[in-house]
């Protein structure tokens, strides 16, 4: 069995889109259920099925808390299944979920496995991630390796496609809360590196994704949370000093935009202060 967690934001009829692609091409057993992070969202509920559950989540629990929920309702039913997280925003090539599955048969040591995102019109989004804790970058990669083998070791994959064997984790696998959106798959992938995981890559399972069509309604908000998840993903992974160093491109970078997209700068500066805000209140609260 194969269950496919995607979360739900009014996104009703990406996600009609998207399990019309997983029926399309169903030659496996299979189980979605979509997280409701949208309460008012009553459209959602007309997909419901004996293969598609609707899990409320009560308010909007970001990606990460929507998945964890998701996650933990699966590890209720099957400690042992296999998961693909996937965004509503994809769609799934025909024998999608069979060759998903047998590559899990075949790699059965694996607990975190990507896949290639394309595009829609056939370029790569991403093959995989590189992270370099000395200087904080941290890029996706958008060439397929030459040679095609089964998977590649990677530092991160991006959660708009993984796969999450379950039963190679000795608790339900989870999101760290502190993100809401941006970067918890790149903190998720380097915490379970440090715990032994393998995080990799396969090139032979392949999605399509159309990018940023949810969050591209809200621009200069994705703006500031991915500021504000990228410093945090740099003070839990690198040193202060790559903080510190990040910290003051970035406020050099909206300053020097602040003429030509004074609403970006902005955005980027609110991102800069909500983190600053949380180093603040961890430091009074470590001086009690």
């Amino acid at each position: 069995m194969i269950y496919l967690i995607t979360v739900n934001y009014h996104s009703a009829e990406l996600i009609t889109a998207l399990l019309a692609s997983v029926q399309a091409g169903a030659k496996a057993d299979y189980q979605a259920v979509v997280v409701n992070n949208a309460p008012t969202d009553r459209q959602i509920h007309t997909l419901a099925s004996d293969s598609v559950y609707i899990l409320e989540a009560g308010s909007n629990l970001g990606f990460g808390g929507g998945c964890n929920l998701g996650l933990q309702w699966v590890y209720e039913q099957d400690k042992a299944g296999v998961v693909w997280l996937i965004n509503p925003d994809t769609r799934l090539p025909p024998d999608a979920l069979q060759t998903a599955l047998q590559f899990c048969a075949a790699h059965p040591e694996l607990a975190i496995v990507g896949t290639v995102v394309l595009q829609s019109d056939g370029s790569v989004w991403f093959a995989g991630g590189e992270f370099n804790p000395a200087n904080g970058r941290i890029v996706a990669i958008e060439t397929l390796p030459q040679h095609e083998p089964a998977y590649v070791e990677t530092a991160w994959v991006t959660g708009c496609s993984v796969l999450l064997n379950l039963q190679n984790f000795s608790e339900c696998p989870q999101f760290d809360p502190d993100y809401f959106l941006y970067y918890e798959d790149f903190d998720f992938c380097r915490r379970y590196a440090a715990t032994g995981h393998q995080i990799v890559v396969t090139p032979h399972i392949q999605v399509i994704h159309h990018p940023s069509s949810i969050t591209n309604r809200y621009p200069t908000l994705k703006l500031q949370q991915s500021t504000y998840s990228y410093l945090l993903a740099l003070e839990k992974h690198t040193s202060p000093q790559v903080v510190l160093y990040r910290f003051s491109r970035i406020m050099f970078h909206a300053f020097r935009v602040s003429v030509v997209e004074p609403k970006q700068a902005i955005a980027i500066i609110k991102g800069v202060f909500r983190y600053v805000a949380r180093v603040s209140r961890f430091a009074k609260f470590n001086h009690r």
